[in-house]
């Protein structure tokens, strides 16, 4: 194998794992936003857990967050709870920090 080859399938590998810990940040992040969800929606215990994890399913409609966003937003509205957009963005974005953070540490 050439020292091209070589550095070539070692970005393969580096571009792979990447994508992994991303899905599984992804996930994580929509758990932990299906939880707060639940406790605005007044849930608790496993019936939050169950939320939460129709939220993570939420994330296989399509790509992106639209499709997670659009089903909190449907169920926060249809329990007649206000959550606006930049509150909305500012937990994503927290959210998203606190599963990198808890991957990374081994969580």
């Amino acid at each position: 194998m050439t020292l091209f080859n070589e550095r070539e399938d070692a970005f393969e590998k580096q571009f792979a794992h990447d994508q992994e810990l991303r899905f599984r940040a992804t996930a994580r992040r929509n758990k932990l936003l299906g939880l707060w969800v639940a406790g605005r929606l007044g849930k608790a215990g496993d019936e939050a857990e169950a939320y939460a994890r129709s939220v993570v399913q939420a994330d296989f409609q399509e790509p992106g967050d639209a499709d997670v966003l659009r089903k909190i937003r449907q169920d926060l509205d249809g329990a007649g709870k206000i959550v606006d957009e930049d509150e909305l963005g500012a937990k994503l974005q927290q959210l998203m920090a606190q599963a990198i953070e808890e991957i990374k540490s081994g969580r």
